[in-house]
Formats: C-alpha cells, structure tokens, sequence
C-alpha cells in the first residue's frame, strides 16, 4: 500500500449511531465479558473484557502486558467461548506459556484429558506474526471478511482479537516527514478495530507501552490514539515479585483511578 494511495473515506468505517434502547439492551442482553482468567482484573473490569469494546492494557516494560493477553487467550479458548486471533507484533506470543496457564486451571473447569484440551485450545487460538501497519490492514480486512461468512453459516468465529502490542506498529508511522499521513492510518485503525467489535460482538484487545512524560510516564500514542480505547488499564508489577495492580485510567461505566492487584503464575 503506498502511503499517498487514498483511503477508504471516514464514514465507511465509522461505528453507526445508536439510540438509547439499543444501548440499554446492548448492556442488558448482548454486550457479555470474556474472562482474562486474572481474578482482580476480571472483578476491576465488572467481568473481564467487554465483547463489542477496545480495551486497551498499557504499562511499562515487563510489568505484564503481553502475560494479560496470554492469559486472556487461554481461558476464553478454554472455556469453549470460541475463537481467538492472536496479533503477534515483537514474536512475544509463548505457545508453552499457554499450556503452563493450561494446567493450573481450576478442577471445575477441566472437563478433559489434558492433552485434549491442550489440542483443543491452541487450534482455537490463531497467531499470526504482523511487523508493520500494511500488513494490519490486510489482517483487519481478511478478518471482516471471515466474519461476515461465519454470521451466514453459523460457524465457531472468532469472539477475542488481540493485538500485542499496536504501539509497535503505530508509534513508528506518527513520526517524521510523514506524520499528518502516519495519524490517519492510526486514525483508521482505531476506527476498523472498533467497527470490528460493535459490528461482530467481539472484544478486541490491544497492548500499548508508556513514555516520558511531564512528571510520570504516560501511555504512548498520543492524544489523537487517547480517545480510541473504550477501555484503558494501567498495570504495573511489584519488584522482583508476580504480582500487579490494575489501574482504569478510562472506562465507559466505572470511575477512574479504581485499581486491584492479581498475581501471575511463576513462568
């Protein structure tokens, strides 16, 4: 894709209006959560992630992002909720990881041998490597369009998209000559991911690093990224310890600035 080339216009991917009795029945009936499977997260957020939403996980280097989306996969595949894509952007995706968080699930949980549900849960998890914002946009497209086919032949789809992390392939284009372009691929981005998510009624998450900022670090991306998450945690990691906090920095229901500490298992 040339960076000049013209893109599809805004309102082609916009997020169509709703009235007030589609958002309450939205909430009531058919915007459910998918677990993380990390109990102070999963309670922080009401339930775990919000199907029809972007969340966003953003914190410093190894204070547990990409463990966030590990754990996320592995339960919603495990607990036969359907489908996860896997966008590995830096190769951090740990197919042994999953199968460490595999084995200690709760008993009520294990309906199988292990080694079934191991086979079972990784062909529900697709991972697929995506190095710049050229090929994102290709994933995103081939992915609206298994989606439309298995709304009309009732297929297993896809409930969770995860990208880890979308500052890799975003922060990279908003610099430079280039900058006015990189913001609106950026732009278009959040717009398709959360079209993604109301049109098909499914959670999309997607990890973000922190930089400098004024005082603290703050989440990378800037301004024009800040109102794209419909969802932005914070986490961070005690030193030299598993476990984290939770903090929301934005929510579309809860105050901000409530947190909650969870604990990873020892990798």
């Amino acid at each position: 894709m040339d960076m000049n080339e013209e893109q599809p216009h805004v309102e082609d991917r916009c997020v169509p209006w709703s009235d007030g009795m589609q958002l309450l029945k939205d909430a009531a009936e058919g915007k459910h959560f998918l677990p993380t499977g990390l109990e102070g997260i999963d309670t922080l957020l009401g339930g775990g992630l919000r199907k029809g939403q972007l969340t966003e996980i953003t914190g410093q280097s190894s204070s547990g992002k990409t463990q966030v989306c590990l754990y996320s996969a592995a339960h919603v595949a495990a607990r036969h909720m359907g489908a996860v894509l896997y966008l590995d952007t830096s190769n951090s995706f740990s197919p042994s990881r999953i199968a460490h968080i595999l084995d200690e699930l709760p008993i009520s949980l294990i309906k199988e041998p292990k080694d079934m549900r191991l086979k079972r849960v990784m062909s529900s998890i697709i991972c697929e490597s995506v190095f710049d914002i050229f090929a994102l946009f290709e994933v995103l497209d081939r992915l609206e369009v298994s989606l439309n086919c298995k709304v009309t032949n009732g297929s297993n789809k896809i409930c969770l998209l995860i990208i880890d992390s979308v500052s890799s392939l975003l922060a990279p284009i908003i610099g430079g000559k280039n900058s006015q372009a990189g913001r609106s691929m950026m732009i278009s981005v959040a717009m398709i991911l959360k079209k993604l998510a109301h049109k098909h009624n499914l959670s999309v998450l997607v990890t973000n690093h922190m930089v400098a900022g004024n005082g603290a670090p703050k989440p990378a991306l800037g301004e024009s990224w800040k109102a794209a998450p419909h969802i932005r945690l914070m986490i961070s990691r005690d030193r030299g310890s598993n476990i984290c906090t939770a903090t929301t920095l934005k929510h579309t229901l809860l105050a901000c600035g409530r947190h909650m500490k969870f604990q990873f298992l020892p990798s």
